[in-house]
Order: structure tokens, then sequence, then C-alpha cells
């Protein structure tokens, strides 16, 4: 079966930036060749510039964005820990059942889907849990939550709680300052923002999350502390072999992340928030109307209201089958009434909006 390539325009995956691309056709290397440690190395580098931290464990998981939450939550709670949710889409959704399969009390703190996290219903939630999630920038309804401020406000009421965020859709589409924000535990995906196919979920610890993670948790795979050994060496300096790792994955993502800093973090949230803006402006301008509230709005990733009578499905099939672009519908509740229209890294321009917007036109016949 011959494949045809596709404008993916919907939640992810996005279309890869030709680095990512050059990375998985290079020559494959063991996952113990030293050019390949090297090449780990730098990985976690990059990926501390781009996501504003000094965390020294740093380093992308072998599998997609779901292991990283996994990861998350299996090596920092307890059976009993109190964790309070952020439930402002399917992504704290599906924290909030990650984190009771590990045996945590979980505080669910919902919000209206389309809504951003509301601080102060998180901090009245419980006066001291053991760990706060939340999710930075929603991939179910394109919302962003303020994580500084949520940071911010933990910290000030103490010291113990830990705050880890799902930074999936934003990493790499805008500015993220992890340490600033106080954030302590944090995982993203590749294949949105950082324009790299899916199969790695960037991952990081703060020195005092990592002082009160689980020593030998249920799981063997996503044991930071084996999976540590290897991609940062163990106590004698040595790397541990603990898995395969996908080498070709990494030289894709470390090429994307050279790639993003060369054109530099500011010049790249700004390509995105130009692209975002645009699409939202021509939407409206069609007479369709947006899901989220102006003020919270993702750039990358836009939901719009599928117009009363119209097909939601049909459109988007008539969108890939005559025009090679694929959108994606709502999730969850609004999933035959929302549409969700992704501009993350290499489609973050203003010919794509111009193409999609165009071939919306025809369908719609506006």
């Amino acid at each position: 079966m011959a494949l045809v390539e596709r404008s993916l325009l919907g939640p992810g995956p996005s279309n890869t930036y030709p680095e990512a691309t050059a990375g998985l056709a290079a020559p494959l290397l063991g996952h113990l060749d030293p050019d390949f440690l090297t090449l780990l190395d730098e990985t976690g580098d990059r990926l501390r510039t781009v996501w504003g931290t000094e965390n020294s464990r740093t380093l992308p998981l072998s599998g997609t964005g779901s292991i990283g939450m996994e990861a998350a939550f299996v090596n920092f709670v307890r059976p009993g820990d109190v964790v309070v949710v952020a439930v402002n889409g399917l992504f704290g959704e599906r924290m909030c059942d990650v984190a009771s399969r590990y045996g945590a009390e979980v505080v669910r703190v919902d919000h209206e889907w389309g809504d951003p996290v509301d601080i102060q219903r998180v901090l009245d939630a419980h006066p001291d849990p053991a760990l706060v999630a939340a999710v930075h920038a929603e991939t179910s309804t394109g919302v962003r939550s303020d994580i500084a401020g949520l940071g911010a406000a933990l910290r000030e009421r103490g010291e113990r709680t830990l705050l880890l965020v799902d930074c999936v859709t934003s990493i790499g589409g805008e500015q993220v300052e992890l340490d600033s924000w106080n954030v302590d535990v944090a995982y993203a995906g590749t294949q949105k923002c950082l324009g790299v196919p899916p199969g790695l979920a960037p991952f990081t610890v703060s020195e005092r999350a990592w002082e009160r993670r689980v020593e030998k948790p249920t799981t063997w795979y996503l044991d930071l502390g084996l999976i540590g050994n290897y991609v940062n060496g163990g106590s004698s300096g040595g790397r541990a072999y603990h898995h395969t790792a996908p080498t070709a994955m990494v030289a894709s993502l470390h090429a994307a992340l050279g790639r993003i800093l060369q054109e530099g973090m500011p010049v790249v949230t700004e390509r995105h928030r130009a692209a975002g803006e645009a699409l939202q402006a021509g939407l409206q301008e069609m007479g369709l109307n947006l899901f989220a509230a102006e003020g919270s709005r993702l750039h990358q990733l836009t939901s719009v209201w599928v117009p009363e009578g119209v097909d939601s499905a049909g459109v988007r099939k008539q969108l890939l089958n005559d025009y090679g672009i694929e959108i994606g519908g709502g999730a969850g509740q609004f999933a035959n009434s929302v549409w969700r229209i992704g501009l993350m890294g290499n489609n973050a321009r203003l010919d794509r909006v111009e193409m999609l917007l165009g071939a919306l036109r025809k369908v719609l016949g506006r």
C-alpha cells in the first residue's frame, strides 16, 4: 500500500520538521554506542533549554506522552497519598484515572471543559496534598492554564506539595519556564509542537521531587531510578543497561530541538502565535464560533464549534479525501460538536493557515 502525504492539522501528530526526518534516516547507532550516549546527553541539554529548567534529570522516556503521565504518577505517588487534580478536559480526567490506579486518594477539582484552571479552587480543594496535577495546554479543548500562578500559589502555601504538569501540547510551541514556575515533575510528547514523530516522552524531575520518589515502584520499565542509571549514569559514574532505547527516535528529537533552538524559542513562540491568531480570525470571519474563551485560547491548537446542521465527520472526511488535510474531531462529550485544528511545529506557518481556510470555505460553501 502506497502512503500519500497529508497535511496533519489536527491535535497531533503534526508534520515533522525536515531536520527530524533527516535524523530518523541517519545511520543507526546502538543504544550503548559512545556516539549515541553523547547524542542522548545533548538531547537532555536541549530539552532543559526548551523547557526552562536546570533539572539534571531531564530525559526522553521511551514511549508516547502517555508513558510520561504513567511514569510521573507511579514514581511520585504512594498508596494513600492525597493527589489534587485540576480537571478541565480529557487529560485531566486521565490523570485522575492513572493516579487512582497507584492508590492515590484523588481529589478532583472539576471545571467546565473549555475553562482554564481556577487556582483558588485548586488551593481550596485540600490544605496539604502530597501532589497537585494540572495540564498546561489541554489538547482536548485548546485551553491554556496559568501554571506559573499555580506554582507560585502552592509554593507560597508551603514546601511539601509537589506540582506535576502535563506539557504535551505546550513544549516547543510556547515559552515554558518550569523552574521559575516551581514545577517539580513534567512530561510531554514529541509529536506536536516539537515536530517529531510520536514515540518519545520528554520528562523532567526537580531535585526536591527526586528526594521524595518511590524507591521501588510497582513498575520495572518506568522505574526512574533504573532508567536514570542508564541515561545519567549510576553512583559509580558508569551507564547501566536498562532497555534498548529507540536510538533513531532520539536522533530525530535531537535534530528537531537543534532546529528549534537555532530559530530561538521567542521566535518559535511568535510564529505559533501569528499562525494561531490568523487561523482564529479567519474562522470567525467565516461565521464560525471558537470554543475556548479569549484570553485562554491556545495558539497552537484551536477548537471551533461545528456549525449547526453540518455533518462534522463528513467535513473532516472531505477535507482529507479532496485536499489531503487532516483536522481532528472533538473529545469526550464534544466528539461530534467541535473540530480541533492544530498549527504545531513545522505547521505553524501562515501558508498552512491560508491552505486550510481556503479548503474549509469550499467544503462549507462560505
